[in-house]
């Protein structure tokens, strides 16, 4: 099925997500792995269907996602009282969005990555009209990117793989934008996005049958 024309409805988008206490959602926890949050932002359009916006990160030494395209966010810092603050002061940081300016909607189940980070998603949005300033030093450029592309799985390619006795997905989508500038999402990025469309719309964008990593699958590779 693909969507076409979404509409920006905080309230609809609210209603299928999940709180960060809930029961129902995945949250993971390992003291070998280390604790982040990222910000899935969304930014509502007028004219057109409302935008994810997502980061390229800069290229730098002993950044292990360098390079890549990502969400704001990032480690918890010994100042942050929850991961919902750490979220918002990465994206404040990163997007010069002061944090009063980001409404919060809900959370989505925590990713692990094969790196050892566990990342936990809160999905907020902006106002149309506000400013955003990168932050040079971490974000080489902000990709705006219509949620509609995400959710028309033309677009979205998914390998398997066999671990320990259960299938486990790997997924990408590859964005061309109109100035024919083109961008590879992958990896948890790419995995997040995935589980927002398919939690929110229920496209069905994930393979049948297949799972994402956890902790224990890479725990002894991690720590070890």
């Amino acid at each position: 099925m693909v969507l076409l024309n979404l509409v920006f409805e905080p309230e609809l988008i609210k209603s299928k997500l999940k709180t960060y206490d809930s029961p129902s959602r995945l949250s993971m926890y390992h003291e070998g792995f280390i604790n982040s949050a990222i910000l899935f932002l969304l930014l509502p359009c007028s004219e057109k269907t409302y935008d994810l916006v997502l980061i390229r990160r800069t290229k730098r030494e002993n950044d292990k996602h360098a390079g890549e395209m990502s969400f704001p966010g990032g480690k918890v810092d010994p100042i942050d009282k929850s991961l919902k603050e750490t979220a918002l002061r990465e994206c404040e940081e990163e997007l010069g969005i002061p944090r009063e300016k980001i409404t919060v909607l809900g959370c989505l189940d925590d990713h692990l990555t094969p790196k050892g980070f566990i990342i936990t998603p809160f999905v907020g949005y902006i106002d149309e009209n506000q400013k955003m300033s990168k932050q040079d030093e971490e974000v080489k450029e902000i990709v705006k990117i219509p949620i509609n592309f995400f959710t028309n799985k033309k677009n979205y390619r998914e390998r398997t793989y066999e671990l320990k006795g259960t299938l486990i997905g790997v997924g990408k989508f590859k964005y061309k934008a109109p100035n024919n500038k083109k961008y590879v999402i992958f990896g948890a990025t790419s995995h997040i996005i995935v589980n927002y469309c398919d939690m929110v719309y229920n496209v069905g964008l994930m393979t049948p049958g297949c799972r994402r990593i956890k902790c224990e699958d890479i725990k002894d590779r991690i720590i070890n």
